[in-house]
């Protein structure tokens, strides 16, 4: 702490003596140790918020044909221009060009693009669902969180009745959107989804919905 010394002068009469302030540095020491100490504790049980992709595995042999796509599961999601989505069930071919289904418009409410989901996901969803208030109310104790999650991941690999979702992005989509779209997937508890280029009719499916000039033509033969 800052000390001021007094000094006694001839008459009785004290006067102050100025001199240069003294600061005890000891409690810093104290509460030095204890920032160290909440930093490193903090710091080890904090977890990375990080977003988890489940990436194929790596092909080591000769490559083989991909799996059969059923198109009575496949549900094609197109992120548009200003926030907007379209979708459309089923496969379309290049030759279908002249027959082209017509896109219909949702958007990332409750209502929306999730409401979707879980409709064609809704025999999964309750099986996660039922699960995870059994975790929860007891019924099923002694599992980590670990085995949870593992638990969950065999649920949608035997799954297959649920919707086979193929994510592809228009030109002018934002990331923002891409990153809604992973949220909404893990929210409804799809299996299986994947995101791939978008062709060229199917830019030309978006700028018919949403009102835009086109210039995309099909490729020369």
């Amino acid at each position: 702490m800052a000390e001021i010394i007094q000094e006694e002068k001839e008459g009785g009469k004290k006067k102050a003596k100025k001199h240069a302030p003294h600061i005890d540095m000891t409690p810093m020491v104290d509460l030095m140790c204890l920032l160290i100490t909440f930093f490193m504790l903090t710091t080890a049980f904090a977890k990375a918020k990080v977003m988890e992709i489940v990436l194929p595995e790596r092909i080591k042999d000769k490559p083989i044909d991909p799996p059969k796509i059923s198109a009575s599961r496949t549900v094609n999601i197109i992120l548009g221009p200003d926030n907007k989505i379209y979708w459309y069930p089923g496969a379309v071919k290049a030759e279908d060009y002249n027959n082209l289904p017509p896109l219909q418009e949702t958007d990332f409410s409750t209502t929306g693009i999730r409401q979707l989901l879980l409709e064609r996901n809704r025999a999964l969803f309750k099986k996660i669902d039922d699960f995870n208030n059994q975790v929860l109310t007891g019924k099923i104790s002694g599992l980590s969180q670990d085995s949870v999650a593992g638990a969950i991941r065999q649920l949608k690999k035997d799954d297959d009745t649920g919707p086979i979702v193929l994510v592809k992005a228009y030109k002018k989509a934002n990331y923002g959107n891409f990153v809604d779209i992973l949220d909404e997937m893990n929210i409804c508890g799809i299996a299986r989804y994947t995101f791939v280029d978008i062709v060229w009719y199917e830019e030309k499916m978006v700028e018919t919905a949403a009102g835009i000039a086109s210039t995309v033509n099909a490729p020369a033969k």
